[in-house]
């Protein structure tokens, strides 16, 4: 009995999380939608040129949907308000997402999808980067942080991270690429040819995040240090070694990992503006360049909402992580 109603619970969970995700999938959708439509002009002018014949105009329209109204109602002054039913792109458009088809761009006329995942992996490789600088460089300094509280260390590691947080990537990108690129030719300023390419990009977009980080691993450090089962863990002798990373360090990451998993749907969005600056084929350039510049919205509708969906997901990654080092959180 008891086990069944375990079940049931789980399954009550399961279903709202999948009603949260389609709720918060359709918002943005809808807002990405309707932010384009409002947008003056029309993409067919944009992209077949001024000199368009009427006739070019219309077949171009009616063959990637822009004849049809906008959304379920529309409104003219010499109608006024006129119900559409299904007839418009706002339907067509969810229920091509239903089939998995995100559309065809205007410009190109390839396959949303397919433009999405020839980039999709370049910006998921990047965030990773930057996310494993910023663990690399947070985890350790904020140990020896708030370890050595007061210290020359502490001091150290709050200067880095007021300085991590002011600086944006506009600001830290061109500065590595004159030190690291043109002064001391270690690595090419933009591209992506060889493996070590990625350097500059990930610690650029790792760098904000590990000043967070490094704060978080340190204040969380401090306060599990003044727990009972810490006097307890040295009381049996164990070395502080074993103490802080054995036993204080898990517990002191549960913050931390809530802040890596929003954070990944952060590095995505963010990545935009580090691809633009050091030239990376990632979907930031794509929504960028190819999308936004162009007036090609199929292609900003599905870089949106991609990056959302993947942003949902480092959330649900982040929860099961959660229960994994606290218990507790898997019991309730």
């Amino acid at each position: 009995m008891k086990f069944c109603k375990t079940i049931n619970v789980r399954l009550k969970k399961f279903i709202g999380r999948i009603g949260l995700i389609l709720l918060v999938v359709w918002t943005v959708v809808s807002l990405v939608t309707f932010l384009i439509e409002i947008i003056p002009g029309k993409p067919s002018t944009a992209i077949l040129g001024e000199n368009a014949t009427p006739e070019q105009i219309e077949q171009f329209e009616r063959k990637h949907g822009l004849d049809k109204p906008a959304f379920f109602i529309s409104f003219s002054f010499s109608d006024g308000l006129v119900w559409n039913g299904l007839d418009n792109r706002y339907a067509y458009y969810f229920l091509g997402i239903l089939k998995g088809d995100l559309g065809r761009s205007f410009r190109t006329d390839r396959p949303v999808s397919e433009m999405i995942l020839e980039r999709y992996p370049n910006t998921i490789k990047l965030a990773f980067a930057a996310m494993l600088v910023a663990v690399a460089i947070a985890i350790p300094l904020g140990v020896l942080a708030g370890t050595h509280k007061g210290s020359l260390i502490d001091n150290f590691a709050s200067i880095f991270a007021l300085i991590g947080i002011s600086l944006p990537s506009f600001v830290t990108g061109p500065f590595l690429v004159y030190v690291f690129a043109v002064k001391l030719n270690w690595f090419a300023p933009t591209g992506s040819t060889n493996p070590e390419d990625i350097v500059l990009p990930a610690v650029t977009l790792g760098a904000a995040l590990s000043a967070i980080l490094t704060r978080m691993v340190r204040s969380s450090v401090i306060e599990e240090l003044g727990e009972d089962y810490v006097r307890t863990a040295r009381a049996k002798g164990l070395s502080e070694r074993v103490v802080i990373y054995k036993h204080v360090l898990k517990n002191g990451l549960i913050p931390v990992v809530t802040i890596l998993g929003l954070q990944l749907g952060v590095l995505l969005a963010g990545a935009i503006i580090t691809e633009k600056i050091f030239s990376w084929p990632g979907l930031g350039t794509l929504l960028l360049d190819e999308g936004i510049a162009k007036r090609d919205y199929r292609l900003v509708q599905g870089c949106v909402l991609v990056i959302s969906l993947t942003y949902i997901l480092a959330n649900m990654l982040t929860d099961l992580i959660y229960s994994w080092l606290d218990p507790r959180i898997r019991l309730s």
